[in-house]
């Protein structure tokens, strides 16, 4: 069956105006039941309900629960002898029944593929028909006593409702459709963007090794008692150890990060230093870190550090440790800043999206999330070789 793998989370901030629209008209119906047996209409009520607030984590799942939903509640309100009160049609569906139905109708259209979504609503249609059917008998003999409903009034206002509820399924899903080609380019511009970072890491780090190797095989043309095996044999090494990292990973875009010296410790300095945070550094590189990883792990804390900047306010302590051991060189950003809501100067851009490519191009392990109570936590796991 088809999801959306919706957070809880989520659903909660999106759905809360359907439950409290919902939960009010529920309320308000309540209030008008004058019998005994008229409070059975509650327990179908709540579930028809929470299934239409529930909808968007499975769209198909919730049109088919809440047309059997919808159909039981009308025949066990049949075999008690009552009718929902107030009833909104002619006999068999309340004000809130209704309204469930129809954003069930609107989420099915808006989430689910075509062919599901045209199901599941003519399902929905017929549960509220069938609830109509069975609710006459209970409601005729009470209701219509003195004159008679008019069906194509009834209809009419049946069908402004459902058009209703699937115009605005297919305006949401117009929009969500506009949202994902506007992600994607944004996604395809950032992934652009750092293919010409890694391009020009290539050129810079690569052609260095070759450089070398093309230097000491002149040299060793020049004067054939110098023994430059040995050095072209290690330039190449690091060559290829470069390309297996930059290869293929090229994009088209512009880059401006930092270049690496001969000292990394140095250069995290440098950069915490120019960012003006308070930044507390921990080193316990065990490993020799190669110059075009360090290039790497250098626009990791740079991304890391303006993203603090930009994104977070009252920050008083930011950590940062860099250690190496056992293959692999880990990066930790911690801050225990709170989210400003607007980036200083705009947009904060895709930097996360960038930093994540960065290392999973690498071969290694990305994460990056809130803590609690406030803060941001960026971790980075790369290998060395």
């Amino acid at each position: 069956m088809e999801s959306t793998d919706l957070s809880w989370r989520l659903l909660a901030k999106r759905q809360w105006p359907l439950a409290l629209s919902l939960t009010g008209i529920a309320i308000a119906e309540l209030g008008s039941i004058t019998t005994d047996l008229g409070w059975w209409q509650l327990p179908g009520v709540a579930v028809i309900c929470a299934i239409a607030v529930l909808a968007p984590r499975r769209p198909f799942d919730a049109a088919l629960a809440a047309s059997f939903a919808i159909a039981c509640t009308a025949l066990y309100l049949r075999f008690l002898g009552v009718s929902f009160e107030p009833h909104f049609f002619v006999s068999g569906a309340g004000i809130s029944v209704t309204g469930a139905a129809m954003a069930t109708i609107a989420i099915l259209v808006r989430e689910a593929s075509h062919l599901r979504a045209v199901s599941g609503t003519v399902l929905v249609i017929a549960a509220m028909v069938v609830a109509e059917v069975v609710g006459w008998p209970v409601v005729v003999a009470t209701e219509y006593r003195e004159w008679r409903p008019d069906p194509p009034s009834y209809l009419f206002g049946a069908s402004i409702m459902l058009v209703l509820a699937i115009g605005t399924g297919l305006y949401f899903r117009a929009r969500d459709n506009e949202r994902a080609s506007q992600l994607a380019a944004s996604v395809a511009a950032a992934q652009n963007a750092e293919r010409m970072a890694l391009a020009r890491e290539l050129h810079d780090v690569v052609a260095h090794y070759v450089t070398a190797i093309v230097v000491h095989a002149q040299a060793g043309q020049l004067n054939r008692e110098v023994d430059v095996l040995p050095s072209i044999a290690a330039s190449g090494t690091e060559a290829l150890s470069a390309m297996r990292r930059l290869v293929g990973t090229m994009r088209d875009g512009t880059s401006t990060g930092p270049a690496a010296s001969s000292s990394l410790m140095d250069d995290v300095r440098a950069l915490a230093d120019e960012s003006g945070l308070p930044a507390r550094l921990s080193f316990d590189l065990q490993e020799p870190v190669p110059q075009e990883l360090a290039r790497s792990v250098l626009r990791l804390v740079q991304e890391s550090l303006t993203n603090t900047r930009k994104h977070a306010s009252a920050v008083s302590s930011v950590d940062l440790a860099l250690s190496s051991g056992d293959g692999a060189l880990r990066l930790d950003v911690v801050d225990d800043g709170v989210a400003s809501g607007v980036p200083v100067g705009g947009s904060g851009g895709y930097g996360l999206v960038g930093m994540r490519e960065r290392v999973e191009l690498l071969g290694g392990t990305f994460t990056a999330g809130r803590r609690e109570p406030t803060g941001w936590t960026v971790r980075a796991e790369l290998p060395l070789a």
